[in-house]
């Protein structure tokens, strides 16, 4: 069977919402990290048979096939093409297992995965209200459907729901979601001062390093701040960031390690998407940890380092109980509560971090997972070379 291999992986500081990233074209930052990637690599881009990138509310300067306009953008050959995923906050995830099923498959040698998203300038769910207001339809991708009425009836469809929901479901209390979050902050701090994402970030102008961590954040501040939701647990500090950035990875066929002179980072070993149920809809990591584990036959004890997605801290705690995973070993240069979550580029962003951690630390096995919109979760499984 044929291997798909980790050659690079590259990603532009995470901007905040109004920050230095703010004005950059969401195709530019793309651009950005595909020209970033293939200098480093050394690869002919011409060689490269497709570019998957992930992105959300392809509306605007994000419409059009931002995959492709970011390579165009580049000043990368025009024979390249590029094709744009919405698989929710695990776009750039589903990039990457589409590119490396084409390499698995043995039609495609080289492809690029990776995610563009600038929230500064395209807020999230943007692209369904402009596309319902024409049309004089309510709000939301769920509206006016028989068929999601007669299942689901009119029970709210809202992350927050979702959020506050596993918190209620797995028992996890306020208190413990801020002790989480503040841990994250604390991480990612650290990380930065350590140098652990110098190998993986490329500057974006001026903005050199993430802008959402805080150093200053407390216990104290935490607990002031109002719940999101009347009555709720879930905060602004206990969800992820809105963010700015773009991420890119090369992946790889055996024959064009050869062909091209490339050396491995890591193989893939795994990849897998399972669903749930889209009222609670963030709990979808749970039982798709556990099918890629059945199907691996491996347990969490050998997974050296995890990234799950802190779309919200309750998400993070709840399966942390449900695997017994050691918290120790998950997220361990902070998360997006810390760190931000430029939707479609989250995936790829995520996969660069962990390979680079698993590298920096001598790991063998690396999992990332994240919740999706529609109740939905990737997992992707990465050995080490």
């Amino acid at each position: 069977m044929a291997d798909a291999y980790l050659v690079d992986a590259v990603r532009t500081p995470v901007g905040r919402r109004g920050g230095g990233l703010a004005a950059v074209h969401p195709a530019d930052l793309g651009a950005l990290v595909l020209r970033a990637l293939t200098e480093r690599t050394g690869i002919d881009p011409a060689a490269v048979d497709d570019v998957v990138f992930g992105c959300l509310d392809a509306v605007g300067p994000q419409a059009g096939d931002i995959a492709r306009t970011s390579w165009l953008a580049a000043g990368l050959p025009e024979e390249v093409p590029g094709v744009t995923v919405d698989r929710q906050c695990g776009s750039g995830q589903q990039a990457l297992h589409f590119a490396a099923q084409g390499v698995l498959s043995g039609t495609q040698d080289l492809v690029i995965a990776g995610g563009t998203q600038n929230m500064s300038q395209i807020p999230i769910a943007y692209a369904t209200r402009r596309a319902t207001e024409p049309l004089g339809l309510d709000d939301g991708p769920y509206a006016g459907s028989e068929g999601w009425r007669a299942r689901y009836g009119d029970r709210p469809v809202s992350q927050f729901h979702g959020a506050e929901t596993i918190a209620r479901t797995w028992g996890i209390t306020r208190e413990a979601m801020e002790e989480y979050a503040l841990r994250s902050h604390r991480r990612a701090v650290r990380a930065a001062d350590e140098g652990r994402f110098a190998r993986e970030l490329v500057p974006c102008g001026p903005v050199t390093a993430d802008e959402g961590p805080r150093r200053d954040t407390s216990p104290e501040k935490m607990a002031a701040l109002p719940p999101v939701v009347d009555g709720g647990l879930i905060t602004a500090a206990l969800s992820a960031q809105i963010s700015d950035g773009a991420a890119a990875v090369l992946l790889a066929s055996g024959r064009a390690l050869r062909d091209h002179g490339l050396t491995p980072r890591a193989r893939v070993h795994h990849l897998s998407v399972r669903a749930e149920d889209p009222i609670r809809m963030l709990s979808a990591p749970i039982p798709a940890t556990a099918r890629a584990l059945k199907r691996t036959g491996l347990t969490m004890d050998a997974i050296d380092l995890v990234e799950i997605n802190e779309a919200f801290a309750s998400v993070v705690l709840a399966w942390l109980q449900e695997t017994g995973t050691d918290p120790a070993r998950v997220n361990v240069n902070g998360g997006a509560l810390a760190l931000g979550h430029p939707l479609g580029a989250t995936g790829a962003k995520l996969m660069t971090t962990l390979l680079n951690e698993l590298e920096r630390t001598g790991g063998r096995y690396g999992l990332q997972t994240m919740c999706e919109g529609g109740g939905q979760a990737n997992v992707t499984i990465i050995e080490r070379l």
